[in-house]
């Protein structure tokens, strides 16, 4: 019930969450709610200005951008969703072993975060793709490989913060094992810290698929995704404005949705934030 009262009470949380919900539901819908075929190509209507038949205006083929930015908006929940949970797994087990343990395990672990974060991130990404195929799900799983430090770090905080608690004292003194005192016991407390890393970890997915796919060398053509949509609009600034307004508005909208949602889970769940 505090969650809900806090939850209530927070307008830029309430903003988040139906900017988040709406992007749900669009996605979700798009078959029924895309007035065109997103691959149709007309060429008689190429770089079409919006109009009420194409309310965001045509691509250089010709293909409704309205159409392609409501499917393009299941491209992006799906890299998002797909790659924080990579991330999300990966730096969870690792912080909880390295909090839990401590000593020569939190060593080794934290010296390989560390090696991993001397990497900047976009790079290190950037790097690997130029080995593999460009596709939508080496895109998702190579940003949640490589995304999961921050996660390690909440989750280790934690869990040393926890470890010596009364419960955990307790749960020990009744002969429970490690597995069992870590995700039964000290787990579920620390839920708070890993649902705002998730909640933040989309947006930053979905930024980073946009900017690869941007580049070239994310979700591949004729799949729509906003950010091959603004690789068009690049070509076509000069004559196409509509091509990187409404793409950039959606990337805008969708990652400051994400970003007010997190900051608001953080402040109804952390107690150190309370009054």
């Amino acid at each position: 019930m505090k969650f809900w009262e806090t939850f209530s009470k927070n307008k830029l949380m309430v903003a988040g969450s139906g900017l988040v919900l709406l992007l749900l539901i669009i996605s979700l819908l798009a078959p029924w709610l895309a007035p065109f075929d997103p691959g149709k190509i007309d060429l008689t209507n190429v770089l079409a200005s919006p109009s009420m038949n194409h309310l965001f205006g045509t691509d250089q083929l010709g293909r409704d951008v309205l159409s392609r930015m409501i499917w393009g908006a299941r491209i992006s929940l799906k890299v998002g969703f797909v790659a924080t949970g990579v991330a999300i797994i990966i730096g969870t087990i690792l912080g909880a072993i390295a909090g839990y343990y401590g000593g020569w395990v939190d060593s080794v672990i934290m010296r390989f975060v560390d090696i991993m974060l001397c990497f900047p991130t976009f790079f290190l990404i950037l790097a690997v793709i130029a080995f593999l195929e460009p596709s939508i799900w080496n895109i998702m799983i190579i940003i949640g490989l490589t995304g999961w430090m921050g996660v390690t770090r909440l989750v280790r905080a934690d869990f040393i913060s926890l470890r010596e608690r009364d419960f955990v004292q307790a749960a020990r003194a009744i002969g429970a094992g490690d597995l069992r005192i870590i995700f039964l016991h000290i787990l579920p407390n620390a839920m708070a810290s890993i649902l705002v890393a998730a909640t933040l970890g989309i947006a930053g997915a979905i930024l980073t698929e946009s900017a690869l796919s941007f580049l070239g060398i994310g979700v591949q053509p004729p799949t729509p995704s906003w950010g091959n949509i603004l690789t068009a609009g690049k070509d076509n600034i000069d004559i196409a404005w509509w091509l990187s307004l409404y793409p950039g508005l959606a990337i805008l909208i969708t990652v400051v949705g994400y970003n007010l949602l997190g900051e608001g889970i953080r402040d109804a769940l952390d107690p150190r934030l309370k009054k």
